[in-house]
Parts: structure tokens; C-alpha cells; sequence
């Protein structure tokens, strides 16, 4: 092997696992960003259904958390637990299936939400509103750890 081809072999061994740390970490940012900005439109929708307003002031924000919730399952690709800062545990890996068929509740539940703050019904909204919020405990639970 001549000695430019040996030192681009040994410098793309060197560099290729901080490139795979620099993904997983940017996944990581990602997934973090997506849960602030449903985090931040369930807040909005809660404004709205305390204050008894308009169930349109409630569309656009539950129409972003609907769009959002079916990526949650391709936000956790394998290694995305390690080399950042993540309250992912383990079980979202080891109980895949549990894991996504709690994303898919959630999703579900998302679009429920999205009807309900379409339509003119506050209650219905206000319920919805409590069940979309309880989806997304039922997965955090078991697959969230506490705040450090």
C-alpha cells in the first residue's frame, strides 16, 4: 500500500468514530428540540383551555405537535444513548416494542387533539387535551429518566 493511501486509511479510522459521536449527538439536539417544541404547544393548548378561549387558538400548535409525534420512533436510532447529554433510558432500546407502541399511542392521541381543537366543543377539547398529556407520561415513564 503506497503512503498516501495508508495515511487516508488511518486518518479516516482515527476521525470516523468522532464522526459517529458527532451524529449521535445531533440526533440527540434533534429529538431534544422536537420534545421543547410539543413541551411548548401543550403549554399553549393548556392557555387556551383554562382561559375557556377559542378552540381555534389551539390549531396551530396541536397541528404541530400532530406533525411531530409519528417521527418520535426513528428519533432513537441505536447508539443514540451515548456521547450527549440524554434522559433516554435504556428500555427504549431493550423494549422496542413497547417504546414504539407507545409512540403510536401518543401519535394517535395527537391527532385526537388536532380533531378536537378543529372543532367547537371546549370540553371535548379540554379532554383531549388531558389525554394527550397522559400519552406522553405513559411513555415517559418508563422511558425517560428523572431530571438531573
Amino acid at each position: 500500500m503506497n503512503q498516501a493511501l495508508l495515511s487516508a486509511v488511518l486518518a479516516a479510522a482515527i476521525l470516523m468514530p468522532t464522526a459517529h459521536a458527532y451524529g449521535q449527538a445531533q440526533v440527540i439536539q434533534e429529538r431534544q428540540a422536537g420534545f421543547r417544541m410539543m413541551r411548548d404547544n401543550m403549554e399553549a393548548i393548556q392557555a387556551v383551555v383554562q382561559a375557556r378561549r377559542p378552540n381555534a387558538d389551539a390549531v396551530a400548535p396541536a397541528r404541530a405537535i400532530a406533525e411531530h409525534a409519528p417521527r418520535i420512533k426513528g428519533m432513537f436510532p441505536p447508539g443514540s444513548d451515548q456521547g450527549a447529554q440524554t434522559r433516554a433510558l435504556p428500555s427504549i432500546w431493550s423494549d422496542r416494542s413497547g417504546f414504539e407502541s407507545r409512540a403510536d399511542a401518543f401519535a394517535a392521541q395527537a391527532q385526537a387533539l388536532l380533531a378536537a381543537a378543529e372543532g367547537s366543543d371546549q370540553a371535548a377539547l379540554g379532554r383531549a387535551f388531558e389525554a394527550t398529556g397522559g400519552a406522553c407520561g405513559a411513555c415517559h415513564r418508563p422511558h425517560r429518566a428523572a431530571q438531573r
